[in-house]
């Protein structure tokens, strides 16, 4: 997967949403046959941690073919990965970020019923948009933020599992679910946001942000995979309960990322949402036909909703691969209507059209006539 010019189009974007999304929806079946089987089951820690690894590797290597010889590459990693600590700490932010995600979402769960939790946890996709507007000086029209919420809704509906009573009584402390809930909705909309306002505020490579963001995400797995699974995995192996299908599953994880960072990167964090939404549909009428489950009520009230929120928001046609160019053009457009804001260092573009105008207004003002030709 090369990387695509900067200027991409509009076939480009649907073509990687399309393909994020099947490989959503796929890797959602595969995960749930993997962990579903009657064969010992693998440590999830030791799969997240060797996904991350692998979409090192596939990032190296298509920074590899992008810059075109060996020496060009040692170069760039040079500069941008072993030189640069500081980038390797800031790309380090989203990786800490889900982790304090993934830990308040296990909190949140023990301490509030699954359908609560579902309800309240689907708030992450208006809290995304919140902080793209919010972060990236973005703006949504009243049509898409009424599309949001309806996605919202509908991923709500398509997740909807009546509670189930049981006899065995869990201690919980609501106060503290909501509050870790809270949090984890937050850390969501942060983080996603975080890495593309990185993404997209400098002219590195998509695929070395992508070598400083892994490199973290594997420090971090690593710490999850000795935390949780310590003790079991010196026993049994790091690699025990792995199958062809596991490896599958890695796979389709490994690619599903690598996708997801390009759409960030020439789309934003609201489409990821709509294409994840998406996915849950397809996941969930794939598993009616493998899974034997049935199509509910609420379900197809929920798929209505998410297909209408789709339609509503719009496809992706705005140029949003550049938070600078989207600045300078606000800039530029300020100089154009009030003259006011102008700032060195002036390029000779700028002089050549500002000063002869300006010293065309003023003489017009003070009453004298211009020569033409």
């Amino acid at each position: 997967m090369a990387a695509p010019r900067e200027n991409v189009n509009l076939l480009f974007k649907l073509y990687c949403l399309a393909v994020m999304t099947l490989v959503a929806a796929a890797y959602t079946i595969a995960l749930r046959y993997t962990r579903t089987s009657d064969k010992e089951l693998y440590f999830s820690t030791t799969a997240v941690c060797i996904t991350e690894v692998i979409k090192l590797l596939l990032s190296v290597g298509i920074l590899a073919k992008e810059t075109g010889n060996l020496g060009r590459f040692k170069a760039s990693l040079r500069e941008n990965v072993l030189g640069s600590p500081k980038e390797l700490m800031k790309l380090s932010v989203p990786s800490l970020v889900y982790a304090v995600q993934n830990n308040m979402a296990f909190l949140a769960l023990s301490n509030l019923d699954a359908a609560v939790y579902q309800v309240t946890y689907q708030l992450k996709i208006p809290c995304t948009a919140l902080c793209t507007v919010l972060m990236l000086n973005r703006t949504l029209s009243k049509l898409q933020w009424i599309s949001v919420f309806m996605l919202c809704g509908g991923v709500i509906l398509v997740q909807w599992k009546p509670a189930q009573a049981t006899k065995v009584v869990v201690e919980q402390n609501p106060l503290l679910g909501f509050g870790a809930i809270a949090v984890a909705v937050l850390c969501s909309g942060f983080a996603g946001v975080y890495f593309e306002k990185v993404l997209k505020s400098s002219d590195t490579s998509l695929w070395v942000r992508n070598i400083q963001m892994y490199l973290s995400g594997i420090v971090v797995t690593l710490v999850g995979v000795y935390l949780s699974d310590g003790a079991e995995i010196k026993e049994k192996g790091f690699f025990f309960g792995y199958t062809y299908y596991v490896w599958f599953v890695i796979f389709l994880a490994s690619v599903g990322g690598l996708y997801t960072s390009v759409v960030v990167k020439y789309t934003d964090n609201i489409m990821k949402g709509f294409s994840a939404a998406a996915a849950i549909v397809l996941s969930t009428i794939a598993s009616v036909m493998l899974f034997g489950l049935q199509i509910t009520l609420t379900f197809a009230l929920g798929t209505l909703l998410v297909c209408v929120s789709i339609y509503l928001y719009g496809l992706p046609r705005q140029d949003t691969t550049s938070i600078q160019q989207g600045e300078t053009d606000s800039k530029q457009r300020v100089i154009g209507t009030r003259g006011e804001g102008l700032t060195p260092p002036y390029s000779p573009r700028h002089v050549q059209y500002l000063v002869p105008a300006a010293v065309k207004t003023l003489f017009l003002q003070k009453g004298g006539k211009t020569k033409t030709g």
